[in-house]
Parts: C-alpha cells; structure tokens; sequence
C-alpha cells in the first residue's frame, strides 16, 4: 500500500434538510442509522471516521447488546476517461488525510436516511446513500449517477474495510484473521474466526480478491476523549461496478436469512427501500422519527437505549427518556412494552440500573430509577386512559404489582442504605456509592456522593406514593407526612431556594446548601409539584438566573469553587466536570414546566418560552448528532455539545417539552 499524502479537508460543506440549512463543518457533525435491534451505523457527514465506534454495520449479535463492528468503511473511487476520482477520504496518523474525496463532496442530507454527492471533473455527480433496515442486522450500500453527463466507461471500485471487534475496543493486525470469504453462491461470507458472527455480502458488482491490512487509522474524538485513537483494518479486496447501466448496490448483513436472490440483489434492494421510505414517512416528523431510534428489541419486549454510540439500555435513562419517547406523544403501546420488560426485574424494591452489555448480573445501584419507573407507569396510565386507549386490565395488573413491589421494598429498607426515614422521607447512600444521576466518579472517589436525602429523590418518591394513593388509598397518609416534612425541612431562607441534600451522610440536621438543578423537580419534569407559590417561582428565578444555559442546565453555580466552566481531557477530568457545571439539556424540559407553572400558563407565555428555551435546541439538531439532542454541553458559551450525540432522555425531553409550549 503506498503511503498516503495529505490533503486538507475541506471544512465547508452545505449540510441541507436541517432546522438551518447552514454552513457546517463535516466532520462536527454526525449521522445515525439503527436497526431497531441495537445495532446500528454511524459516522460523520464527511464519511471520515472520527470514533472508534463509527461503523457502516455495528451489529449487536445479543439484541440489544453484544454489539461488534463488522463493516467499520469503505474506500471508494470512480475511475473513467483514464483518470481515478476518489470518493472517500480516510484520516490516518500521525496526522494524514487520504486520498481526497471529501473534497468531491458538494452536499449532504440525512432525510430520510443519509445521502451524499460528490461532483467529478466534468461535472457528472455521484450519489451515495446507506440505509439499515428495521427489524434486520443489515445495511444497504448504493451508488449512482445523479446529474451532469456520465463520463464513458466509468467504473466505480468499493474497497470495504473490517474490524471484526466489539465495539468498544479497536482492531489491530491479527495473523489469524482469515480474510479470503466463502462463496455461497448466493453470498460472499466473510467469517475471519471461528468464533466470531459471520458477515454475509451480496451486491451486483464483481468481487477481486486483493487483500491488505490498513495500517494506524486515527479517530480524532477518541484522541480528544483521552483514548487510545489508532486501529488497524482489514480489507479482503475490491468490488467493481459498471456504472454506465445501472446503479451500484452493495448489501451488508449478519443473517442469511435476510437476503434474497443473488440474481435479484438490485430489486431486493429496492424493495428494501422502498419499505424503509414508507415506515419513516409514517411519523408525523422528523423528531418522532429520532425518537423511533432508540426503541429497540429485548427478549419479547422493547426497551430504550439510552444513546448512540456507546450507552446500551439503562434503567434510570429508560425511565426518564419513555415519558418523551413514547407517552408524551400517544405511542402507548411502545411505552408499556418498555414498562412491562422491566416489571419482573424488581429485586427488594429496586430495578437495575444497567444490564451489562456482556451479560452477568444486572447492577442495582441507583435510588432513583426505580422511582421514575413509578412515576413512568402512574402517567402511562393516567394518560392513555384519558385517551380513551387505557392499557389492558392484564397489563395493568402487572405494571400496578411492580409499583407496589418498589414502594414495599423502600419503605422495608434495601441495599446501599435506601429506607424510609421516620419523618417519611427517604434516606439513602453509603460511602463509595453513587445512587443519584450524578453518579461520576473517579477511581474510587466518588465527586457528588449526595449521601441522606436528596431533594430530588424526594420529589421522586412524593409523585410515586401520590400516584399510588389514586389507586391504592393506604399509600395516602405516607404521601401527606414526606410532603409535610419536606415542606419544613428543605427550604434555605437564607438563599430563597431548597437545599440540595439534607441529613448529609446520615447525620439529622445538616444540609448540603450547593446551588444544583436538582431542585427543580419539586416544581417541574414531574406530574405533581411540592413546592407552589413564591418559594417556587423564586426557585426558578435562581435558577434562571445562574444554571440556565440555551442547550441546558448547569450542574453546579458558576460561583461554586468547584464550579468546572469547559468539559475535555482524559475520562478522570471529565468525569470530574461531569457534574461540577457541565450542562445538560434533558434538565430544559423540568426546568421550562416549572417555569410556566409558576407563571400564568397562557399562549403569550408559552409562546415567550418557545422562543426563548425550545428554539435553541431545535437549532442544535442541525449540529453534532443530526436530528437528535446531545447528552451534555459545555456550561460556558459557544456551549459545544460533548459527550454522546445521541441521546434518549435529552431528545425525549425535548419532545416532552413542545408538547408543553403549544
């Protein structure tokens, strides 16, 4: 392989069907596709792999986990009139960019799956389009010319790049990597181990075997994240197209199964296609589409993931996220397929928090998860009755068994020292342990402990028992005292505002004053409201005032000496900002709802708070991961989004929150 020569990037591209159509950069912004299965394909708009977890066909050979990239590119390139033309480009240490394709590129789209052309001497352009395919491990590949006049004899070559590796590690060059497939007759498979999934390949292009190892891949974002950034990959050889007569298609996948006839790849292809338009044209829009996303298969069920690229299916962000995702949107069938998935997994009033994406034992180790699946289940209710689609008296039953189950198992006591207290809040934490949402930490300190009472938790476990009280009476008396008890113990008359914990590390009496977001909660993000008249509009203006960001709320007061202002460096300084002033923007939706709650709720005001907290994150919908809301932001302006591009509970909440601005 010759050694690549450098050419720039180009940094300008026209990224179309965004809230904006604007000027972008390609390789800051990201593209998704899922499978509806956990598996999926991403990269960026300029096609150079920037993570380790970018990949054409990521699948997830244990629906929803075990996922492996397969299929991580392709090289591709047109060669016609005697000249070669590239169409990709591939980022290479120590700081190589090869060959120059991305500067072919002229457009992209990511409606209704992701889209590119590249424009050639000449003027002839080639589309590229890649889609996967609901309900199967299998991506689509396809090529074509779109407008300008076709060059004569123009053949396009695909030279595919595999990795074989689970999706959180990288590959280096193995000796034992068999890279000659088999041939089927039906398919090429590509099967580089014994134990390893098999990738099975059909396209109507000619395959040359010509094989090489890729050496020192670099992904950039790993390198900013403090990660290992460089791979090695393997590529089996060629694939040729005679563009002159028909497009070229390429289709990629894990099951056998799933594909048709050699002889009949290009029709099958467009029946895939065909199928995929029509299932996403049935979403009312583009944000219900991205909301699709993340429902994937368990077992019989569904359930959430909780981001792209790396995040599998958490309890807490299940929870959380499904009120957007699903409820607050009518899609109540797919919101109690979630619940009910999760309902046989209460274990002394707890549910998990993360199933390991290896499998092994699932971890219990959070206080509030299982309380927002209360509060998850009081309103799935509540709402599809008002409906008039009230959920089957057997579902019902069941979910009704699970809340009772968490409630019991609270007020009996369980791990990590989460009991009901004897002034009927509820205590929790030991040392060592992170059971909130800010659960960072570093070695084996943990940065925001949070052991006693929570503010959160307690608005969390008011809503859980006053939703119970509606259906089972004795649950009411339990609700009034932790309501009365919260009511006079965390107010902070000095600061106008609640405290953050009280009774800290279980000693009655004293009290974490920390200006945090999670306050919040006893206004807004929950059905009902512990704190009502001026104490609670001064709670939002304080929070207004210093935690607002446009993409989010910050995690800690700006004046706060442990205040972080910029979230970057190696995991250990990242996750100590994590929650120390990094902003979050699945906080705008609780934070909003109380904003209107403590103001009079009319179409002036919901128009001002359209204006001034929604409009910001539909623009940022057109940057960092398309059509989605990032996981966090940095708390000082520009406001970068960081972390993971796709994220469940921040696209939900903000589906939650147009629903309460209209």
């Amino acid at each position: 392989m010759k050694a690549p020569a450098v050419y720039p990037v180009s940094r300008e591209l026209r990224i179309l069907d965004t809230p904006e159509p604007a000027l972008k950069s390609p390789t800051d912004s990201e593209w998704l596709e899922s499978d509806g299965l956990g598996g999926f394909a991403s990269g960026t708009v300029s096609g150079i792999r920037t993570r380790r977890y970018h990949g054409l066909l990521v699948a997830a050979i244990a629906p929803p986990t075990g996922r492996r990239v397969l299929l991580s590119g392709v090289d591709a390139w047109i060669e016609a009139d005697g000249t070669m033309q590239a169409l990709t480009s591939q980022a290479y240490m120590p700081d190589v960019t090869h060959p120059d394709g991305v500067q072919r590129l002229v457009s992209f789209r990511r409606d209704p799956w992701p889209r590119w052309q590249y424009e050639l001497r000449g003027g002839a352009r080639i589309a590229y389009e890649l889609f996967m395919v609901h309900g199967l491990p299998l991506v689509v590949l396809r090529w074509g010319y779109a407008t300008g006049a076709r060059p004569e004899r123009g053949r396009l070559f695909v030279r595919p790049f595999l990795a074989f590796r689970d999706y959180h590690g990288l590959c280096h060059r193995r000796d034992d990597f068999a890279l000659r497939p088999d041939d089927t007759g039906n398919a090429l498979v590509f099967w580089p181990h014994p134990e390893e999934s098999r990738l099975y390949l059909q396209t109507n292009g000619r395959y040359h075997h010509e094989p090489h190892w890729y050496r020192q891949f670099r992904y950039d974002e790993e390198r900013n994240r403090g990660f290992d950034c460089q791979e090695d990959l393997a590529s089996p050889g060629v694939i040729s197209f005679d563009l002159e007569h028909t497009d070229a298609v390429a289709v990629f996948t894990t099951s056998a199964s799933a594909l048709g006839s050699q002889s009949a790849v290009l029709q099958q292809a467009d029946g895939f296609r065909s199928a995929e338009f029509r299932r996403r044209a049935s979403f009312s829009t583009p944000l219900h589409r991205a909301a699709d996303t993340y429902l994937v298969k368990r077992g019989t069920g569904k359930t959430i993931m909780a981001g792209y690229p790396w995040f599998t299916d958490w309890g807490r962000d299940t929870f959380i996220a499904v009120r957007g995702l699903c409820t607050a949107i009518g899609n109540y069938d797919a919101a109690c397929d979630v619940l009910l998935q999760w309902a046989d997994s209460v274990s002394e009033g707890m549910l998990p928090n993360r199933f390991p994406d290896s499998g092994g034992v699932p971890e219990y180790n959070a206080v509030d998860a299982s309380l927002w699946y209360v509060v998850a289940v009081h309103e799935l209710l509540d709402r599809a009755a008002q409906s008039g689609c009230p959920i089957s008296p057997r579902n019902q039953r069941q979910l009704r068994e699970a809340v009772a189950a968490i409630l019991q198992g609270y007020c009996v006591g369980t791990r990590y020292g989460i009991h009901l207290d004897r002034d009927g809040l509820l205590a929790a934490g030991e040392p060592g342990v992170q059971l909130t949402w800010m659960d960072a930490r570093v070695g084996d300190r943990v940065i925001t402990p949070r052991i006693g009472k929570p503010v959160e938790v307690q608005a969390l476990w008011w809503n859980a028992l006053s939703g119970a009280a509606e259906h089972a009476p004795e649950w009411r008396p339990l609700a009034e005292r932790a309501l009365r008890s919260f009511t006079d113990r965390f107010w902070n008359a000095d600061r106008a505002m609640l405290y953050d914990v009280v009774d800290v590390d279980h000693r009655e009496g004293t009290v974490d004053e920390s200006l945090r977001p999670n306050q919040i909660f006893a206004i807004g993000g929950l059905p009902r409201r512990m704190l009502k008249g001026r104490r609670a509009r001064s709670v939002v203006d304080t929070i207004e005032t210093h935690l607002w960001t446009p993409l989010g709320l910050r995690t800690l007061d700006p004046r706060d000496s442990r205040y972080v202002s910029l979230y970057q460096g190696g995991p250990a300084e990242r996750d100590a900002a994590y929650h120390q002033g990094t902003a979050w923007p699945w906080l705008i939706g609780p934070f909003v709802e109380a904003w209107l709650r403590v103001r009079r709720n009319t179409k002036a005001t919901r128009k001002q708070a359209h204006d001034r907290f929604v409009a910001p994150l539909l623009l940022h919908l057109g940057c960092a991961g398309l059509g989605h809301v990032s996981e966090i932001v940095d708390p000082e302006s520009p406001h970068r989004p960081k972390g993971c591009p796709f994220q469940a509970w921040s696209t939900g909440e903000l589906l939650r929150l147009i629903e309460q601005v209209q």
